[in-house]
């Protein structure tokens, strides 16, 4: 089932690259447009897709798609053919929307919260969604270490994700690099979709640096 053609929305420096790897395991064709931050990004143009003025988004026919974790479950569902997502009536589906939550939840605002200093203090971690960032991560290690993927033996959209948050926050130092979360992340790193989708936005950035380099 489709519903017309895609239009992906991203820059290579952003969120865009969780998105360029589920589109890669999806195996779709779709047009990329380029967006840059302060420029383009916040054009009225793209804000009559995006009011947040930000990226990734998808267009896909008439539906437009944004934030990382919906744009994933999305392609997922609308694609089955790939594979990307637990059966309707499959017990797995409960864990691929659990951690896919989690991964958008108290996973992104525990690591943005670290990056920023404005973690929850202890007398507050209650009224926090992450409660707090140990026991996030803990709880994130345990998703991780309970099977090769999120659901068991099935790679899925989750993952993509999932795996996506906890590999750049190992890359840029606000998570810890333990054993479960590296080996986690290099088994979904090593995937043909995820090479591609590297190579695709390492590309970009490095005509990028060209083009501003020759300004």
């Amino acid at each position: 089932m489709t519903a017309g053609a895609l239009t992906f929305y991203t820059n290579p420096m952003s969120r865009g690259r969780i998105a360029r790897w589920m589109l890669q395991e999806v195996g779709e064709p779709y047009e990329t447009v380029v967006l840059d931050y302060g420029t383009t990004m916040k054009s009225p143009e793209y804000l009559a897709i995006n009011p947040m003025g930000k990226v990734p988004a998808i267009r896909h026919g008439d539906t437009i798609v944004t934030e990382g974790g919906a744009i994933c479950a999305y392609l997922a569902d609308m694609f089955p053919a790939a594979g990307l997502a637990p059966a309707h009536g499959d017990p797995r589906r409960g864990a691929y929307y659990r951690w896919m939550f989690f991964a958008a939840g108290p996973v992104e605002a525990s690591i943005t919260g670290k990056a920023l200093g404005l973690l929850a203090p202890e007398d507050k971690k209650a009224t926090a969604g992450y409660g707090t960032f140990e026991e996030t991560m803990n709880a994130a290690e345990k998703a991780v270490s309970q099977g090769e993927y999120i659901c068991g033996d099935l790679f899925t959209a989750a993952d993509v994700y999932f795996g996506s948050q906890i590999g750049w926050g190992m890359m840029f130092g606000t998570i810890d690099k333990r054993p479960a979360f590296a080996d986690y992340v290099g088994r979904l790193q090593s995937r043909p979709a995820a090479i591609r989708a590297r190579e695709i936005d390492d590309a970009l950035i490095a005509q990028n640096k060209a083009r501003d380099e020759a300004q």
